[in-house]
């Protein structure tokens, strides 16, 4: 397997591990982060598919080191794999962080 594609497997599988394992937000069970996450990937096939068009493309990938899928408008599969993972990972976080702030605020307002 190409690295970036085995890199951008990884992130994936360590995202849902960090949720599933460690986090455990329930994100994936919420309505609105998978409407979030089609805003999201509306955006992302707008501008990554103009960035990596091979008929003019402005980021240019090693095609030894991804699979050669590109589906639509020459975008790379490994860029949604990477995209979930940059997205969903900031959204747990915030949550994660979110949820510490409040039981900090509680524990100080008894």
């Amino acid at each position: 397997m190409p690295e970036y594609t085995a890199l951008a497997v990884l992130s994936v599988v360590g995202t849902v591990l960090a949720e599933v394992l460690w986090l455990r937000t329930g994100i994936f069970r919420r309505a609105q982060y998978w409407i979030a996450m089609a805003i999201v990937y509306t955006f992302h096939v707008l501008v990554d598919g103009w960035l990596t068009k091979l008929s003019a493309p402005i980021v240019i990938y090693d095609e030894g080191r991804i699979t050669g899928v590109r589906v639509p408008w020459d975008i790379p599969v490994e860029d949604y794999l990477f995209g979930f993972s940059m997205i969903t990972l900031t959204i747990l976080v915030w949550l994660r962080l979110g949820a510490r702030e409040t039981d900090r605020t509680t524990e100080e307002a008894q």
